[in-house]
């Protein structure tokens, strides 16, 4: 049976995932109810695991290293007793593969090399060039399910990435490119990054070393 997070590790976890986002997006996140969210926030700010800053009269959330280093013990105890390290561990081994893939496919979705240029910017005047990222990205939502399901019956909270993948891929196939790589939406880019960053922090590891 698939281990369900508590609500207070969902809004720890929440703010490293997203990086910086308000309350709101914060709750959405994991479908939290927002007055609890708030609640939540305000005692990790008290604890000093999350800070609140504003800029240009928006504000939000982000982790401090303390909040950091509380998320992933949290984590850690977490998939200890959901007996799922050894299983979360192969998964992310058959991810790598399709990372690259993803991160190559981005790359060609923004740039078209010439022999002029080989980072000249893709205007998307070539259909085939273009074809051929769609291409890639359904092989790689094709391979991201199998794994997803199989995260998804460990711990509830790494449910949802490949149709969340899908549902940007398919925007994109209908004819709004953005959806591909564009950050301030939930495109296919924004949702591997937040899959990477979950996996990365599940385990314990680093960017650097992952």
């Amino acid at each position: 049976m698939s281990h369900a997070s508590a609500p207070d590790l969902l809004v720890l976890h929440a703010v490293r995932i997203l990086g910086y986002a308000d309350a709101q997006a914060i709750a959405a996140r994991y479908a939290l109810d927002e007055d609890l969210t708030q609640e939540l926030l305000g005692d990790a700010e008290a604890y000093g695991w999350v800070t609140h800053t504003e800029f240009a009269g928006l504000g939000g959330w982000s982790l401090t290293d303390r909040g950091r280093t509380e998320n992933e013990r949290r984590l850690a105890a977490e998939l200890d007793q959901a007996g799922g390290a050894a299983e979360v561990g192969e998964v992310y081994r058959r991810f790598l593969p399709l990372n690259t893939r993803l991160q190559q496919a981005c790359t060609h979705w923004q740039l078209r090399p010439n022999d002029a240029d080989p980072l000249a910017p893709n205007d998307h005047s070539d259909p085939a060039w273009d074809a051929a990222v769609h291409v890639e990205l359904a092989a790689i939502d094709l391979a991201l399910g199998p794994l997803a399901r199989r995260l998804g019956d460990i711990l509830t909270r790494l449910r949802g990435y490949d149709a969340r993948f899908a549902d940007a891929r398919q925007r994109a196939v209908a004819g709004d490119g953005g959806w591909i790589d564009r950050t301030d939406v939930d495109s296919c880019h924004r949702v591997w990054f937040e899959l990477h960053e979950d996996l990365i922090a599940t385990q314990g590891l680093t960017r650097s070393a992952a």
